[in-house]
């Protein structure tokens, strides 16, 4: 199976919102940013490369939207789609003039007449379908390190091993797709080692909890630092071990009035991504450090490393 990323870039008032589309001489089409991973690359790093080698913008991810399929030289391919938004007063260069030779900003129902494709169209729907602003909070599981029986030492100090170390540096790149400046971390070596390498690209602090590690682990302290995170603006992330992340997982689920799965396991160096509007309500003029009966998950999506 061929795969391809891509993004549904927006910009302007949520409300009324202009969609970025591409043009592509080779086909004389219209479509929306997208493009083939690389050998080993992330799909989410793939997402914002293609967006940006096709558009010169650097963008925001926002909800996953549904995969696209269909048939291309003869094979199945799978493009995974994002929202995504535009920050700032950006302007789009249109590629190198060779795929991509213009990109428009049109509004969606222009956009949809414009596309191309169906699939293309059919995105657009969907784009309505929730919130376009949410805010991420991420919960991720360190990284790989090496053998818990063959340490001989203190379990809270048990490193990366080598190909931890390269998880976390994949991590640096994917994490910023949501450009979380709230870095909060269980106090073990292997989780606060897992965020080191986001945290130093941006010059952020990675703040330690001893009660998010498996050896201090507090339910009810832990329980409050994810609602606290919830209720702060801004995207965050919570860095933590896989016996506690799926019980981290069900209360910011319940938390926000979420529907609780029954299976919230993540791999080494994986990660979940619950897109929520609790901070809108409070940018809204509701005021505490609470979570608000209105405030919800619009979507919870899980990735590997």
């Amino acid at each position: 199976m061929i795969r391809a990323a891509g993004a549904v870039v927006w910009r302007g008032n949520e409300d009324d919102p202009e969609v970025a589309l591409v043009h592509r001489p080779a086909y004389d089409d219209w479509s929306l940013p997208k493009g083939k991973l690389r050998r080993g690359e992330h799909v989410i790093a793939a997402a914002l490369r293609e967006v940006w080698e096709e558009t010169g913008l650097r963008v925001v991810l926002g909800r996953a939207l549904p995969p696209v399929h269909y048939m291309h030289d003869g094979r199945l391919k799978r493009v995974d789609y994002w929202l995504a938004q535009a920050p700032g007063h950006q302007h789009p260069i249109g590629g190198d003039g060779c795929e991509v030779d213009k990109v428009a900003w049109l509004p969606i129902e222009e956009a949809r007449r414009r596309l191309t494709y169906a699939w293309d169209r059919s995105l657009l729907r969907a784009v309505g379908a929730a919130p376009l602003v949410t805010t991420p909070l991420i919960l991720l599981r360190h990284a790989l390190a090496g053998s818990r029986q063959e340490w001989k030492g203190d379990d809270d100090r048990r490193p990366l091993d080598e190909r931890g170390r390269a998880q976390a540096k994949i991590l640096a790149t994917v994490l910023g797709a949501y450009r979380p400046a709230v870095l909060v971390s269980s106090h073990s070596r292997r989780c606060v080692q897992t965020l080191k390498p986001y945290a130093e690209r941006h010059g952020l602090e990675v703040r330690e909890e001893t009660a998010l590690s498996e050896s201090g682990y507090d339910p009810r302290e832990a329980e409050r630092l994810v609602r606290d995170l919830l209720a702060a603006p801004g995207p965050a992330v919570l860095c933590s071990h896989g016996k506690i992340l799926p019980e981290l997982l069900g209360m910011a689920g319940e938390a926000l009035h979420g529907v609780r799965t029954a299976d919230h396991t993540l791999a080494k160096g994986g990660f979940a991504v619950l897109h929520h509007t609790a901070d809108r309500n409070r940018a809204a003029g509701r005021h505490g450090d609470t979570v608000d009966a209105g405030e919800r998950v619009v979507s919870m999506e899980r990735y590997a490393t």
